[in-house]
């Protein structure tokens, strides 16, 4: 009774103590992880209220320039077909989300920078708006670029943009990337900056579990999304993949159960953190749990992303082992998102572009009346 006391006032707090953080992460009792979940919830209801948005992945390139130790796409491995959709098939998907109700889509590639890619992208974009009227909301996640590129993007009409920093400490963030000029920590944070400069709502994210990590690591990295200000999340547990150099620290992992309890504590304790921020349920958390994303919603996330990926070119886009749903069409896993989201007690937010209320409350609170 102690614990759960505790763990009530810490979430009461208008500001979470480095020390509060590292307490609720290592909560290790069932009942005290499911009583931080209720609360996170009980939060989210109140703040963004209890709508799972929905945001139609298009995974369309794994044509890939960076080389990251844990990424299945990464470009040392030769043991996957290389795939750029092409603009028709792109259109399709993101018509067969607007005909469906869905609000918004994800463009997730690779990392490219040469400027035929760019010219892709910007317009795919402008197609997607033409082609939908407009109403369907685009988040890009595409990789770091130049500033002047992300200028580009969000000229032709993407308005969100995903840049997981992966890992936010320096020292561990290079033992997941190889030393090249192509792997930059301070790039990486430029890029988040560059971002909100030019007016995307900006996501970042972190993956939980991974070898070298530590608790104290995980209460960093979120102190740093606090302290960026991001408007929203993409946090998951790490998996492995056996055609990654990362696969030889397999040994070090915690129990994938385990990574999943950790990445429910992280998002709980987010949602109590920055409280208007918008947090996705991953996927990859189904690949622990059939249950996973359900759970995910039940302690404070708020964005599902059902696969508008063409079944031919999802065994080819693996970022890690073991993906969930690689062999279901599209209206397969729209109808099983949408019993998920009722399982967990939530509401599907159709014909909604479910923008980061904390984006938007911001912007209000900064803007200036003459």
């Amino acid at each position: 009774m102690a614990e759960l006391e505790k763990i009530e006032t810490i979430s009461k707090k208008p500001e979470l103590s480095r020390d509060d953080i590292l307490f609720l992460l290592s909560l290790d009792d069932p009942e005290d992880i499911r009583y931080l979940g209720g609360l996170a919830y009980a939060v989210k209801k109140k703040y963004v209220g209890n709508k799972a948005y929905l945001r139609g992945l298009i995974e369309f390139s794994n044509i890939c320039l960076k080389d990251c130790l844990y990424c299945g796409i990464r470009r040392s491995n030769n043991s996957l077909e290389r795939f750029l959709m092409s603009r028709q098939e792109i259109i399709d998907a993101a018509e067969f989300a607007c005909k469906n109700r869905y609000g918004s889509v994800v463009l997730q590639s690779g990392e490219r920078t040469d400027g035929t890619f760019t010219d892709f992208v910007c317009g795919i974009v402008k197609d997607i708006k033409s082609a939908t009227d407009g109403k369907l909301g685009i988040t890009l996640s595409c990789g770091e670029q130049s500033k002047e590129t992300y200028r580009r993007f969000f000229e032709a009409g993407a308005h969100r943009y995903l840049l997981r920093i992966e890992a936010s400490d320096r020292d561990l963030y290079y033992k997941l990337h190889p030393p090249d000029r192509h792997h930059d920590f301070d790039t990486r944070l430029s890029c988040l900056e560059w971002l909100k400069e030019i007016g995307f709502q900006v996501g970042t994210g972190v993956m939980v579990g991974l070898p070298f990590q530590t608790i104290s690591n995980l209460a960093n990295d979120l102190m740093f999304i606090k302290k960026i200000d991001a408007d929203m999340i993409g946090l998951g547990p790490y998996i492995e993949h056996s055609q990654t150099p990362l696969y030889e620290f397999r040994q070090q992992l915690m129990p994938r159960q385990d990574r999943l309890f950790l990445t429910l504590k992280m998002i709980a304790v987010l949602r109590i953190m920055m409280k208007d921020i918008n947090i996705a349920s991953a996927t990859a958390l189904q690949a622990i749990d059939g249950f996973g994303r359900e759970r995910a919603l039940k302690f404070g996330a708020n964005i599902i992303m059902p696969s508008l990926t063409p079944g031919k070119h999802r065994k080819d886009y693996l970022l890690y082992e073991d993906k969930p749903c690689i062999e279901e069409n599209r209206d397969e896993c729209k109808d099983c998102l949408e019993i998920r989201i009722k399982m967990a007690g939530d509401e599907t937010g159709y014909e909604a572009w479910g923008d980061s209320l904390h984006f938007i409350n911001r912007n209000h609170k900064n803007q200036t009346y003459v």
